[in-house]
Parts: C-alpha cells; structure tokens; sequence
C-alpha cells in the first residue's frame, strides 16, 4: 500500500479550525468549560483572566485557583462576568 502525502487529513484539518474559531471568541472575563480537571476536587469551568500567549489564557478555577490553559483544554460557553 502506497501513502498518498498529498491527501489532507482532514480530522486534524477540523480540529485546527475549531481551535482557531475558539480563539476568536475567547475574551477576558469569559467562563469556559475545562475538558481537563486540574484536580478532582475543582469545579469543571473556569475564568478567563488574560491571555498569556496564541493558545494559553490565565485563568481562575473555583477550589484550584490560577492555572494557566491551552486552548485545547478548554470548550467556550459563553457567559461573562
């Protein structure tokens, strides 16, 4: 079987493109959902506190305190503060 590197994957293709529409719509003072729990006792959303870099926001989390995300960890949901 011969690779054809000239197919686009295009599962990874998706997953670039939501990643790039989350960022747009994130903002400061924004709640996001955490796909990843930075322990088991914090809640399950966070808020947006700044930027830090393209794809990493400081946030604050409810029973964590301040942790810095990926834009990977976290799923948008809207409400603002």
């Amino acid at each position: 079987m011969k690779l054809d590197s000239k197919r686009p994957d295009f599962a990874v293709q998706a997953r670039r493109r939501n990643l790039e529409d989350l960022q747009q719509h994130l903002r400061v003072s924004s709640w996001v959902k955490l796909l990843e729990l930075p322990n088991p006792w914090s809640f399950d959303e966070a808020l947006l506190l700044c930027p830090v870099s393209k794809d990493e926001w400081l946030a604050w989390i409810p029973d964590h305190g301040e942790a810095i995300l990926n834009i990977s960890q976290i799923r948008d949901i809207g409400k603002t503060v």
